[in-house]
């Protein structure tokens, strides 16, 4: 069974030591002695080694070296962060890397000497471990002791978690058992800056409690760094160890590094890969992570690293960050969607669409397998209510975008109570993810589209009025109803009245200029409408008085202004018809197309002047 022997005291007020010798006979073996002046000192010693704590600093020879926790964010040898289980520093006196394959070589130089102030900057900021081994089985030169030593405990102090836990007693057991040496003692000596440890504690316990620093609090923390006259890297180290060492920010950091770490041996980035990175960065922020977590490990494994594969637009790899964040509750991070994925998912969805990109429908098809693959294997359900929440949205915004779309651009349209009761529960849906989110998503872009005609323009205004109205209780379903089959009605109506006057006037009018001519036209056209059964009244004034002046608009273009803009190329004159007249584009397109078939003349000539190409 081990017994130890601990000295414990300080050097200086900054300064504190933990000296331990562990060992079956450790009691009985005289192993310092104290030196007393200006000069005073602390001596360890053992056949072949020695460690001396002084004022200013350590001395050290023989075997043995030093180990401490990495604090997150310095730099590591990419060996160790390649390994997801290293977490401790090991620094073997005499050590040296050989080849790039980290193989590491021995000196018989092995004595040293350094300054307090070196070991908390190159180490840890609070606490570093020093040791020597006393034992028969490492071999008699230093070079085979430290050989020795570095095979039988080198992984282990590398990994032990008793390290960042401050537990020596784990740490003697843990070595004294991998040396299988009964006659074997354990040098083991800790040294803690007081100073740091105090601004760790209360920046541990005050960002613990609520993962944030009030000024006040920030105040005291400065006083602390002032009063101790800790400069501003090693407050920087502490406050980012203490922050990673939250649980929360810890398991997304980690999944972050791991991801990185596996980039930068392959060398690149996948596309894949950047999307969890980019969630995971979104989750940081959700989650007030602080950016500085990812600083330092992006300058380490990120910076030069190509992305691959073909360079994707900002809403596809949004859609595949938020996606693959679905994911991540594998790993215990919480990244469920919340109502700015959401959104983002849905004007991803809406440019996928305008422009047809199908590698949206492709990234949904990949995570619905996904989530497939791992509700089948065990995984856990929210997953799957996770996945299903966003389809609901996107079915909504099918439905919701086909029935808005063929509201505002077709002419046979069916509208029944059953549409209006589906878009305004839908309505509903997108308000509560952010207020205004239905009329941005769904009616600006068609208002502002080109080809929307006046009737669709008055179908739509008059639908999203109503659906407000009628959720503040002002305006039923049925006379919203009502009000968009009478703009229905009208729109058939002027459809056959432009038709049937067009008509007329091409077969019996060749002057329709004066009221009487107009006044029995309008009489002719009444009546033939009636025993079509397209109307049973009479043709209200206002429609049939703009049929004419759309009729007459389309004489002047057709016979004054197309045959300038065909010979001149004109786009900008044909635009600026187009903006004035009040013709609906796709009737002027119409007739454009029957003016070109008619006259034989190549139609590529109208799409050039169309798209603005002289």
């Amino acid at each position: 069974m081990n017994k130890d022997i601990r000295l414990h005291g300080h050097i200086d007020d900054r300064i504190e030591y933990y000296a331990i010798v562990a060992g079956e006979d450790a009691h009985r073996r005289y192993f310092f002695n104290a030196a007393e002046s200006n000069g005073a000192q602390l001596r360890f010693f053992s056949p072949g080694n020695e460690f001396v704590i002084g004022r200013g600093g350590i001395r050290h020879a023989g075997n043995g070296g030093s180990f401490c926790e990495y604090m997150f964010g310095v730099d590591q040898p990419m060996t160790d962060l390649a390994k997801g289980d290293v977490i401790n520093r090991l620094v073997v006196y005499g050590a040296r890397s050989g080849d790039e394959g980290g193989t590491l070589h021995f000196s018989e130089q092995t004595g040293g000497e350094l300054g307090f102030d070196k070991i908390f900057f190159d180490g840890n900021a609070v606490a570093n471990y020093f040791f020597f081994l006393a034992s028969e089985r490492l071999g008699t030169s230093l070079r085979q002791q430290q050989t020795a030593m570095v095979r039988a405990v080198g992984k282990a102090l590398k990994r032990s978690p008793a390290v960042g836990a401050h537990d020596e007693n784990t740490l003697i057991d843990e070595v004294l058992g991998l040396l299988n040496d009964p006659g074997a003692l354990f040098f083991l000596f800790k040294l803690v800056n007081i100073h740091h440890r105090e601004y760790y504690d209360t920046f541990r316990s005050l960002y613990f409690a609520s993962k944030k620093i009030s000024d006040e609090d920030f105040a005291g923390l400065s006083a602390i760094a002032e009063r101790h006259n800790i400069d501003r890297y090693q407050q920087e180290r502490i406050r980012i160890d203490v922050m990673y060492k939250h649980p929360a920010n810890r398991r997304i950091v980690d999944e972050y590094k791991n991801i990185l770490i596996g980039c930068h041996l392959k060398g690149e980035i996948s596309a894949l890969e950047n999307a969890r990175l980019t969630r995971l960065k979104t989750l940081s922020v959700r989650n007030k992570i602080p950016g500085a977590l990812f600083y330092a490990l992006d300058d380490m494994l990120k910076k030069d690293k190509k992305i691959g594969g073909t360079e994707e637009h900002e809403s596809i790899a949004e859609t595949r960050q938020i996606l693959e964040g679905l994911f991540l509750r594998e790993r215990d991070i919480e990244s469920a969607i919340d109502r700015e994925d959401m959104v983002r998912l849905l004007f991803a969805k809406k440019r996928a669409a305008e422009v047809r990109d199908h590698t949206f429908e492709e990234i949904l098809l990949d995570a619905s397998k996904g989530c497939d693959e791992r509700i089948r294997d065990g995984g856990n359900l929210s997953l799957l209510e996770g996945f299903s929440h966003i389809i609901t949205y996107f079915d909504r915004f099918d439905a919701t975008s086909q029935a808005v779309n063929q509201l505002a651009f077709m002419e046979t349209v069916r509208i029944s109570e059953e549409m209006i009761r589906s878009l305004l529960g839908n309505r509903s849906a997108f308000e509560e993810l952010r207020p205004g989110l239905f009329t941005e998503i769904f009616i600006d872009g068609i208002l502002e589209n080109k080809y929307l005609g006046r009737y669709g323009r008055r179908k739509v205004t008059a639908l999203v009025a109503g659906l407000r109205l009628i959720e503040e209780n002002r305006l039923t379903v049925a006379a919203l109803l009502d009000e968009l089959l009478a703009i229905d009605r009208e729109e058939r109506l002027a459809i056959a009245l432009l038709n049937h006057v067009r008509d007329r006037i091409r077969n019996f009018y060749s002057n329709y200029a004066t009221r009487d001519d107009q006044a029995t036209m309008k009489r002719e056209v009444t009546e033939d409408l009636r025993k079509r059964k397209i109307i049973t009244d009479t043709i209200p004034a206002r429609l049939f008085d703009e049929t004419i002046v759309t009729i007459k608009k389309e004489a002047v273009y057709l016979h004054s202004l197309l045959p300038q803009i065909i010979g001149k190329k004109d786009s900008v004159l044909r635009e600026d018809f187009l903006e004035n007249s009040g013709l609906d584009r796709f009737y002027v397109e119409e007739l454009e197309r029957e003016y070109f078939e008619l006259n034989r003349l190549d139609l590529e000539q109208l799409y050039q002047i169309r798209k603005g190409l002289s």
